[in-house]
């Protein structure tokens, strides 16, 4: 064990980014006198296509690969790791990426979208190791304990945000397949043996290996399945014209971000299924320019400018002439006529369906009004669960914020476990055939009859992972009191493997006086939002794609946002991953600070993942220090809240660079007024005096640099002496800062 205790800081992209330059001198000053170091890790999309590509880069361009530093110290019992939310990159966000490095000198390659030999191909590979949710399924070498802290629950009851009505005549709806899905195609098998497997096509033009050389374990379950791409086709075309009979709006609900490979397919065959008129007209056309709808019809509508100006003109005539005819699409931004087809980044699931309940079912229209309408998810796996709450809603209507019960989760999701970590064995499959899973013995595990176009992809989730999961939640049972329901469904093949291992598996633990359920996702949605409505509390316990649903679903219910739970993920050898909430990394916050000098980012994930982190190092390296700041951080998260010192989303207000003024107020407050602690209370007794003095000054301050533009070099790759120079506009808030550090 090391003799200083380590914390590592994630630096990522976009609003936590900048939140950081301001956030981590605090937290480096205050911990300072306990012995602590804080390391800054960069997990930022720009850093981690830099540390792919080092063969491009000059000696002093070169930087390490805190990714995979960090996908190491994950398996040590020693690690302590604060997570913030980073960039999930689509393609056109990688694009603007490597745009942005280039330009800056970085002798890196184009994104090749069309390889076309085998350096493009190599080239691309790299990439993809980038693009999408790349990071997450390194780091989380653990299960999911996500919560809403007490203070945060208090608050909400206690300012409750706005909540739309509901009425049963609403007509909202939600649209899934009813067959040729992943679901209905999946077949599970649990590993006897540990082996190797192979995944290949067979087809009359011979034999082609997708996936090689892939280790399993014994008792680890695998699955397969695949959706057929005429069902899907057939499917999502009906669904327009529906959405167009029914007076409602289209839209199309994916996690293009995560699911990197099958989810961005699915989002080009909605792109066409609404717009079939253009792509029949100019399909051609359209594949000469290099058009890819996977990149949505943002991409259709750059590709265009290059023809001459009656061709382009012609066609964007017939685009308006579907947009005024061929029924209502869903917006994502009005004013700007961007629609929830545009981008695949732009409309994720998880974000896009609880806005969608939290609007009494509604999304906005072309002219900028809430209209209801038609939530088309493809997949019918876990669509059930957003059609079960809007039904709910419909029935009871809105959810009361100031009384409704908690939706907690305990999440498996250690070591890709399931969906989330199926990238590298999905495929597009390219000729009718059959794919085969075969061991190591050629014997084949699972087959499936497909058609070109059809994508296929195979799941893992291993033994070790699912019992430290149920020990996870028989934990959380016990510790609240309250019902645990495993959302697993005994008509999928994956989850008649899952509810095996969970009835052997609960065995192994003392269950005497707790209540457990095992209930398919929508009777556990209807289950949960019952108890909801009464005031009672309910840990759901989940596969990984529902933890991400989940943990958006109900906290924005609850409390207005996801950012402000509580996420901890207990690593499976000991260590530590604190996440900063979920919400993603809010690029509009970005935009207006870009415009205004106004960041309305809210750090409080921050302050609550870094106080569970000190409690941990407090127990992990009997530091009573470390207890002390944990405790008083705590309380002075409370404070922060009850106060109402939260970011306004106005310019010439107080934004995130004040209410990391006010937590260090608190905190330093707490410090000195406790009495467990005597050297902390001395040490901040003199800043937490200095600190209160000069409110008046650090927050003018503040506020007057704000109303202008704000160039910090960069948007993917910040200049950091430009944005530390924005993210500090208080002097005399940065001197009581860095002399706590001068004096420790």
């Amino acid at each position: 064990m090391p003799q200083k205790p380590k914390i590592v800081y994630t630096h990522t992209d976009e609003a936590p980014a900048l939140a950081t330059y301001s956030l981590l001198p605090v937290i480096r000053a205050f911990t300072a006198t306990s012995g602590i170091e804080f390391e800054l890790k960069d997990i930022s999309l720009s850093g981690r296509i830099l540390a792919h590509f080092p063969e491009c880069l000059a000696e002093d361009q070169r930087v390490d690969d805190a990714l995979a530093e960090l996908g190491q110290l994950v398996k040590e019992p020693t690690a302590n790791i604060i997570k913030l939310p980073n960039i999930s990159a689509s393609i056109p966000q990688l694009q603007a990426a490597i745009a942005e490095l280039q330009s800056k000198g970085f002798s890196i390659p184009d994104y090749p979208q069309e390889p076309t030999n085998d350096a493009e191909r190599a080239t691309q590979a790299t990439y993809n190791k980038v693009k999408g949710s790349a990071v997450n399924p390194v780091l989380r070498e653990g299960n999911s304990d996500r919560r809403a802290p007490k203070a945060v629950k208090a608050y909400a009851r206690q300012n409750p945000h706005r909540l739309g009505a509901w009425s049963p005549e609403s007509t909202t709806s939600v649209s899934h397949m009813q067959g040729g899905d992943f679901y209905t195609n999946e077949q599970s098998v649990t590993i006897q043996d540990a082996t190797t497997l192979q995944v290949i096509l067979v087809t009359q033009y011979g034999v082609t290996v997708l996936k090689a050389g892939l280790d399993v374990l014994e008792n680890e379950i695998i699955d397969g399945t695949f959706m057929s791409k005429k069902s899907l086709v057939a499917f999502l075309e009906e669904q327009v014209a529906q959405a167009k009979a029914d007076g409602v709006l289209f839209s199309l609900h994916l996690k293009a971000t995560m699911m990197k490979v099958s989810d961005p397919i699915i989002f080009g065959y909605g792109v066409k299924a609404f717009f079939k008129p253009l792509f029949e007209k100019y399909g051609d056309l359209f594949d000469e320019i290099g058009v890819d709808t996977s990149n949505g019809f943002g991409d259709v509508l750059s590709k265009i400018e290059s023809l001459p100006e009656d061709q382009r003109k012609e066609i964007e005539a017939d685009m308006q002439r579907i947009y005024t005819s061929g029924g209502g699409i869903a917006m994502v931004d009005s004013d700007r006529g961007i629609t929830n087809l545009h981008v695949p980044s732009d409309v994720i699931i998880d974000a896009s369906m609880p806005a969608m309940i939290r609007t009494s079912g509604q999304m906005w229209n072309a002219e900028g009004k809430p209209q209801d309408v038609n939530c088309v998810i493809p997949d019918s796996s876990y669509a059930g669960v957003y059609e079960s709450i809007i039904n709910f809603c419909k029935e009871h209507g809105a959810f009361d914020p100031t009384t409704m019960g908690s939706v907690s989760n305990v999440g498996l999701m250690a070591q890709k476990a399931e969906e989330y970590g199926s990238h590298d064995k999905t495929f597009e499959i390219k000729s009718d055939g059959v794919v085969k899973v075969i061991d190591a013995s050629g014997t084949a595990l699972m087959q499936f009859d497909v058609e070109e176009g059809d994508i296929f992809r195979m799941c893992q989730a291993k033994d070790a992972p699912i019992q430290d999961w149920v020990k996870l939640a028989v934990s959380r049972v016990r510790t609240t009191g309250t019902p645990g329901i495993f959302w697993l469904d005994a008509n999928r093949a994956h989850d008649r493997e899952m509810i095996k291992k969970v009835g052997a598996y609960l065995k192994d633990h003392d269950t005497d006086g707790l209540e457990f359920h095992i209930m398919n996702p929508a009777e556990a949605c209807t289950f949960s939002c019952e108890r909801c409505k009464e005031g009672f509390d309910t840990v759901s316990i989940t596969g990984n794609v529902l933890r991400d649903y989940l943990t958006d679903l109900f906290p924005i219910l609850e409390v207005g946002t996801s950012a402000k739970m509580l996420s901890i993920v207990p690593l499976m050898n000991g260590g530590g991953l604190f996440e900063t909430g979920a919400g993603g990394s809010a690029p509009k916050h970005v935009q207006q600070f870009e415009k205004e000098n106004h960041l309305r980012w809210d750090s409080l994930g921050e302050f609550l993942a870094l106080a569970a982190s000190l409690e941990h190092l407090s127990n992990v390296f009997d530091n009573p220090h470390a207890k002390m700041l944990s405790e008083t951080l705590d309380d002075a998260s409370t404070q922060y809240l009850l106060n109402n010192k939260s970011p306004s989303r106005k310019v010439g207000e107080q934004d995130n660079r004040s209410t990391h003024y006010y937590l260090a107020l608190y905190w330093a407050k707490g410090l000195a007024e406790q009495t467990h602690d005597a050297e902390l209370a001395e040490h901040f007794l003199g800043v937490a005096k200095a600190l209160e003095d000069n409110e008046d000054a650090i927050c003018k301050a503040i506020i007057d640099c704000q109303g202008v533009p704000k160039d910090i070099g960069g948007y993917f790759m910040p200049c950091t002496e430009l944005a530390g120079q924005a993210m500090r506009p208080s002097t005399t808030f940065s001197a009581i800062i860095d002399g706590i550090v001068t004096t420790a």
